[in-house]
């Protein structure tokens, strides 16, 4: 069990992570590009690519989820009642990752 207050923790503790808005919510940012959003306080939406969306949803769908925005899957749902801190560390990670990459515009 995490809860929204290690998340959140969890997120700062990135490099060059800030924490501002979006639509009435928290979001967690790096270069400006948003890589997870608290949804309410028991989920959190990490922005990570599709492929590991999926591979988080299939590992353990009580766990996670997919949401989609229009016809794009976006992000994988996160249950904080039902997730470890690590575990929630190293996805937050890898979206952090992929966001910083974008922000540097080395890569993807």
């Amino acid at each position: 069990m995490t809860t929204l207050q290690q998340a959140r923790a969890l997120a700062l503790a990135l490099p060059d992570v800030e924490e501002r808005g979006h639509h009435g919510r928290a979001s967690f940012r790096v270069g400006g590009r948003i890589f997870a959003t608290v949804w309410d306080q028991q989920h959190l939406n990490v922005m990570v690519d599709e492929a590991g969306i999926r591979s988080y949803v299939a590992r353990d769908p009580e766990v996670y989820a997919e949401v989609w925005w229009g016809r794009r899957l976006a992000a994988v749902r996160v249950r904080l009642d039902r997730v470890s801190p690590a575990e929630l560390g190293e996805l937050l990670a890898d979206a952090w990752e992929g966001r910083a990459r974008r922000s540097s515009g080395a890569g993807g």
